[in-house]
């Protein structure tokens, strides 16, 4: 009996998480509701799961603001010190190289599109916890209907294997790092109700596989581009959603009218103004992981709020889009000579996809300090990439930057970590 008792906890974790979420979902009704609940966890973790790491052992917190805010480089140098296991960086990576997971622990990473990789560890326990919350939000009628799930992303980690083990839900994971074209057949044969994906592998289906007929589709991984939702939706008759995760946990998932949530039932958001735009850059406390403690962590992703409240009534709040990652904002000298300009992705991803409705797909890169790359497909013909060029020379202008551009056609291979559009490859020299 004892034994069976044992057996059935990662399932009564996973009921526990779902009835959770499922029960928030309810019961918060406005922003007064979810700042209670936040006020209520946060208090707890601070008290219990904060003070058990070594960065924060011997002091006291009486609220979030009394902790300082950290960044990927303070957590990669003293990785051991914000997990209560203690396991460091190094062990890490050499567990991800072959290595057996630690006891009670999952250790996984994230795919590094900045060429910088994120670690993370959590409990056995907690790896129940994200799949009972994921289906929470994402299936809310589980257990009464079952799911059949592809899973196509860059970077595999245990994380995953945790949905294959349940009755209702079947899960199979597409590795893309072998290539988009060479696990196609595959998920077509696999025959998924619900197919979980970077968009750009979204619309490669859609555009080479007329077979496929799944009830729920997500975007995830990458930034979403109005280009790809409009061909993915066509295809498919169906409202794309989004799951907004990384390394850092589940931070946002889109409602039955597609918008995307937030997910403050778990996370704690301080969302900082990006200066001169409407966009803001979030600082994330996870109240719930407690095995890693993710403390008022500094993300770099650029998010655009919702102006209007979504048809769903949900208090979270809602996201109208990512617009990409503070690291491909381009920044260029003015054409004065004093300082320079920052332009966000989104701004430039505009300015092409308007020169010219037959635009499907481009990259712009900014290789050097004044320094811009426009790709256009091979097929692209000579007004189109004549067009989009002029459009990037006018915002420029307008925005008083001054950059040497220049554009051509050629083949745009398919991404095997992340697709990103619009890119900074260049990063100013640190002075001080």
């Amino acid at each position: 009996m004892i034994l069976s008792a044992f057996r059935d906890m990662p399932l009564l974790r996973l009921a526990g998480a779902f009835l959770r979420t499922r029960r928030l979902a309810r019961r918060l009704k406005t922003r007064a509701d979810v700042e209670r609940w936040q006020e209520q966890r946060i208090a707890h973790w601070l008290g219990h799961a904060v003070p058990e790491v070594g960065y924060y052992r011997g002091r006291q917190f009486r609220s979030l603001g009394d902790l300082p805010v950290i960044d990927k480089a303070v957590l990669m140098a003293n990785f051991e010190r914000f997990n209560s296991a203690r396991i460091t960086a190094e062990a890490c990576w050499a567990i991800l190289e072959g290595g057996r997971q630690p006891p009670g622990h999952i250790v996984g990473a994230s795919t590094g599109t900045s060429g910088n990789r994120g670690l993370f560890v959590i409990s056995t326990a907690e790896r129940w916890e994200w799949l009972g919350v994921m289906l929470g939000k994402l299936l809310p009628r589980f257990p009464l209907e079952t799911a059949r799930i592809a899973l196509a992303l860059p970077l595999s980690t245990a994380l995953y294997s945790s949905a294959s083990r349940t009755r209702r839900v079947a899960l199979q994971f597409f590795d893309l790092k072998r290539g988009v074209e060479a696990v196609t057949p595959e998920i077509v044969a696999w025959r998924p109700d619900t197919i979980i994906a970077p968009p750009n592998v979204l619309r490669f289906l859609a555009e080479h596989d007329l077979t496929l007929a799944p009830k729920r589709l997500f975007s995830a991984a990458e930034v979403l581009d109005p280009v790809d939702r409009i061909a993915i939706e066509r295809r498919y008759r169906l409202t794309l959603g989004q799951i907004y995760m990384a390394t850092e946990g589940l931070l946002g998932t889109s409602c039955v009218h597609g918008t995307l949530h937030l997910a403050e039932d778990a996370v704690h958001f301080e969302l900082e103004p990006v200066p001169g735009s409407d966009l803001v850059s979030p600082i994330i406390s996870d109240f719930i992981r407690e095995t890693q403690v993710m403390a008022r962590y500094r993300m770099n992703d650029l998010l655009r709020l919702a102006r209007e409240p979504c048809p769903c009534g949900s208090p979270l709040r809602a996201v109208a889009e990512i617009v990409g990652r503070s690291d491909d904002i381009f920044v260029l000298p003015r054409r004065d000579g004093e300082g320079t300009v920052t332009v966000t992705p989104d701004v430039l991803r505009n300015a092409i996809l308007d020169a010219d409705r037959r635009i499907a797909d481009f990259r712009l890169i900014q290789t050097g300090a004044d320094a811009i790359e426009l790709l256009l497909p091979a097929d692209a013909p000579s007004e189109m990439l004549g067009a989009a060029r002029s459009a990037v020379e006018r915002l420029l202008a307008a925005m008083a930057a001054r950059a040497q551009l220049s554009a051509r056609a050629a083949p745009l291979s398919a991404p095997t970590v992340k697709l990103r559009r619009v890119e900074r490859r260049w990063r100013p020299e640190r002075t001080g």
